[in-house]
């Protein structure tokens, strides 16, 4: 019998805001230092939310934040800020 694989999807996973919180506090602890992981996090939160709702928020296109947060993305700062704002988050130091 032929054995049938899916792709895992972090969005299936991201039901709730403390779910959404813990992924997105993992992915700051372990990001390599290029933002890869961040910049990942944020795009499966604002997908598990809503794209449109996420763009609309932070006043980009929602093109604009699909190619922002893709993994060939390269956000500034004050785009990954925006997001960060639409989303409720709040980025701390410790």
């Amino acid at each position: 019998m032929k054995e049938k694989f899916t792709r895992w999807d972090p969005v299936d996973h991201l039901h709730t805001e403390a779910d959404q919180l813990a992924y997105l506090d993992a992915c700051l602890i372990e990001d390599p230092g290029d933002g890869s992981l961040i910049r990942a996090a944020l795009g499966d939160i604002a997908r598990a939310r809503g794209m449109s709702s996420v763009s609309r928020a932070a006043g980009i296109s929602r093109e604009g934040l699909y190619r922002a947060l893709s993994e060939d993305g390269n956000p500034e700062f004050a785009t990954v800020m925006r997001v960060m704002r639409a989303l409720g988050v709040q980025l701390k130091v410790a």
